[in-house]
């Protein structure tokens, strides 16, 4: 069923599935595979099956936000609050007629009181007519009772009669904020950002962070903004929309285009920053700028980027957008951290794909183009779309077999040999991880790429040690593992020493020597930092497995 309000504010039919059981399991499933949409659709199902439940989807705006959610069973009801027009869904739609005036001043006495409201009886027709039964109008109309502050006029365009009441509501709400905050509103409005800080506040207009969250504290106060649970804010979609509508007229083409591009640069400064943060060792990330706020360590590198991420998809678009290309294709290279270590690919997915295509179009046969198809393979791999996987692997070889870069061509060939592995074809794996390695070996001492090569050499011969394991040479396979193991603790890399650990203790479990197995399995839980979630949860797996037969 889709629920279509006109003219009435949603919150009231909303859950908060996040505060319920089901809410925080499907939230944390993050796991392998788990990250996938598709899994998290599975284990909604699962939660879900021969069970009566009512399910409340608000502010739903694409019919992928819904489609996985749409009941299998005649015990699940599933309403889809829409604001705007319908889409597309084969559902029984429901038009919300708007509030009627008995109702409307019910609404009104549940914020302001009757004193209140009879102290201006005779402006409450008008009232009534201008909210036009919608809730969060007549909400806002009724703070404004409880205050006697002469509005300041905002010199934004006037709605037009008939203008919706949410668009009349901000407006007002406009009216009564300092001119300098409502300035701050519109320009960070414009980007459509899925969440602000005052530090992006404070970018886009130009202004001291902590100026910014006075301001942004002024905008909660008469509800052009949303406090969010981490401290962070969110404007409603018709709000966002109007204040952006109105920033041109006010402030000019080019003040308008300078808020977003700060923006984007403080975007990429901070993404940049959490990137490295999150893996220091890698030629993946980008050097950290000079200013902006450091990361403690590889774990705030990743919950930094995690708390972003919305913002930096969005953020790939709005760049490309505006044609600043080299920012759209950095900020899609800083999620690398997120797609390997946090298992945020379907998150990342648009934004990979868009980026690719970017970097094809405007820098062909470049590093750049090598490394965001890479991205786009290993996103692709892990959500099981291998054709597609396999297509953007062997283009990530022939971009950077063109741009002459060794490193970049064998790391994408070696990427190969893991798409290989999953689809459990390991003597192909094995040929590919053998092929990477001697292309590695191509580097010579005085390159650049040289830097790193034993890091390099140490990966590829632990993938080669998996693949000899599902080949049945479990002696060989043990020999590089534990190679690699001792690579990475001598260099204090804790994630690829975990991760070579959790590779150990496959082959031991395979063996049949799960005490060994179990050892390693808890020095492995131990490296990695809470943040590598998909990682922890194989490794209670694969806990469970050998506990089973110890």
């Amino acid at each position: 069923m889709i629920v279509t309000p006109s003219r009435v504010k949603k919150a009231k039919l909303t859950t908060r599935p996040a505060t319920t059981a089901y809410g925080r399991r499907l939230r944390g499933a993050r796991t392998g595979a788990a990250g996938a949409g598709a899994a998290r659709e599975q284990i909604y199902r699962r939660l879900t099956a021969r069970r009566r439940v009512l399910v409340v989807i608000d502010h739903a705006s694409s019919v992928a936000q819904v489609r996985g959610l749409v009941p299998s069973t005649p015990d699940v009801f599933l309403l889809v609050v829409v604001s705007g027009r319908p889409f597309t869904l084969d559902v029984l739609p429901v038009a919300v007629p708007p509030m009627s005036d008995r109702h409307a001043l019910k609404t009104l006495r549940k914020v302001a009181d009757r004193e209140q409201i009879a102290r201006v009886k005779h402006q409450l027709p008008a009232l009534l007519t201008r909210c036009a039964g919608n809730a969060f109008a007549l909400r806002a109309a009724a703070l404004r009772l409880l205050t006697e502050e002469a509005p300041v006029t905002d010199p934004a365009p006037q709605p037009s009669a008939g203008d919706h009441p949410v668009r009349e509501a901000t407006r007002s709400a406009c009216d009564r904020l300092p001119p300098e905050t409502v300035r701050l509103c519109r320009l960070t409005a414009l980007g459509g950002w899925p969440s602000i800080d005052a530090h992006l506040a404070a970018a886009a207009a130009g202004v001291d962070p902590a100026q910014a969250a006075r301001m942004l504290a002024e905008a909660v106060d008469v509800q052009l903004l949303e406090p969010l649970p981490d401290g962070r804010h969110r404007f409603r979609p018709e709000i966002r929309r109007y204040l952006a509508d109105t920033a041109g007229p006010v402030h000019g083409i080019a003040e308008c285009s300078a808020a977003v591009t700060c923006v984007l640069d403080a975007l990429l400064n901070r993404a940049l920053h959490a990137a490295h943060a999150a893996l220091p060792q890698s030629w993946r990330t980008e050097q950290a700028p000079e200013s902006g706020a450091v990361c403690r360590d590889e774990a705030d590198g990743v919950a930094v980027l995690a708390a972003e991420v919305r913002n930096v998809v969005r953020a790939v678009s709005v760049a490309e957008e505006y044609q600043h290309i080299d920012t759209a294709l950095r900020l899609a290279r800083a999620l690398w951290p997120l797609q390997l270590k946090a298992g945020y690919w379907d998150d990342v997915l648009p934004a990979l794909r868009l980026a690719a295509r970017c970097a094809d179009e405007h820098r062909p046969g470049s590093r750049m183009a090598g490394a965001l198809h890479f991205q786009l393979a290993h996103c692709l791999g892990e959500l099981g779309r291998e054709e597609e996987a396999d297509r953007a692997a062997a283009a990530a070889v022939a971009c950077e077999r063109a741009a002459g870069h060794t490193r970049g061509e064998a790391s994408s060939v070696e990427l190969q040999g893991l798409l290989s592995m999953r689809r459990l074809s390991y003597t192909a794996a094995h040929q590919r991880f053998v092929e990477a390695e001697s292309i590695y070996r191509g580097i010579t001492s005085g390159q650049d790429e040289a830097v790193d090569l034993p890091r390099a050499l140490a990966l590829v011969r632990r993938h080669q040690g998996r693949a000899l394991r599902g080949m049945g040479r479990p002696v060989e396979a043990r020999v590089l593992l534990e190679a690699a193991t001792a690579f990475f603790e001598e260099q204090g890399e804790a994630y690829n020493q975990a991760r070579a650990l959790t590779d150990l203790a496959e082959a031991l479990h395979e063996a049949g020597e799960n005490a060994e197995a179990l050892v390693k399995i808890t020095l492995a839980e131990r490296l990695l930092t809470p943040t590598a979630t998909p990682h922890l949860m194989y490794l209670a797996g694969l806990r469970l497995r050998c506990e089973a037969v110890a």
